[in-house]
């Protein structure tokens, strides 16, 4: 599996993303920086990882969304690469227009940092083929603005199209409807607040998160 991961001014998972995609596929990312304005050919992957980029001024994700490379991740997404926005990444996507949406300020305006209980809502994209619908999965978040918010008409939209991936099994920061996890509507693109990357092996406390950089390198052998 050919993958990239994005580096941005702030960004502090880069190397944690790309650590546990390399694990898990055995093949190392190649690591971008945000000023780039093309991608390598041939992408299957892009990871947005987590972090404070440029400080999380003016709104999380918000300035990183103008950098360079998002533009070639725009355009990589609509040719149905998969792009994968993890934390801090889910913020940029929304800002982006690649998702629907928004993050805000965590209900109770407290950071929260605990592995958390996540219930797979669906299971037939490429990066959740591997859980069962319905499954209940542990694994770590670490955000101040995880607070997924849409009008009405959107929410009913992403549930009514499956596009909601993961929910909160115990809400924890106000997200409506205790939507942890978010597709696109072609289903190549998703975000998520919680950190898959940090939960992929047993010395980490578990490997819920392993399963869905599997299913990616699975799809892609698929696709081969």
């Amino acid at each position: 599996m050919k993958s990239a991961v994005i580096t941005f001014p702030g960004s502090n998972c880069d190397r944690d993303l790309a650590v546990a995609i390399e694990r898990v596929t055995g093949h190392a990312p190649i690591r971008l920086w945000h000023g780039e304005q093309t991608l390598p050919e041939g992408l299957d992957l892009i990871g947005v990882p987590g972090g404070f980029s440029y400080g999380d001024y003016l709104r999380s994700g918000a300035m990183a969304a103008r950098s360079p490379v998002v533009g070639a991740v725009v355009e990589a997404a609509a040719r149905g690469v998969a792009v994968l926005g993890i934390c801090n990444g889910f913020q940029i996507l929304t800002e982006a227009g690649l998702l629907p949406g928004a993050l805000m300020r965590n209900a109770g305006i407290r950071f929260v940092c605990r592995t958390v209980a996540l219930k797979v809502e669906n299971t037939a994209s490429r990066f959740t083929k591997l859980y069962q619908p319905g499954e209940t999965i542990h694994i770590p978040v670490a955000h101040h603005d995880g607070n997924y918010f849409a009008d009405d008409a959107t929410l009913d939209r992403i549930e009514g199209d499956g596009q909601v991936a993961f929910r909160y099994a115990d809400g924890i920061n106000g997200s409506a409807r205790d939507i942890a996890g978010v597709l696109n509507a072609k289903g190549n693109v998703l975000g998520m607040m919680p950190h898959p990357e940090r939960m992929v092996e047993p010395l980490q406390g578990g490997t819920d998160g392993a399963r869905l950089f599997e299913a990616l390198a699975q799809s892609v052998l698929e696709r081969a």
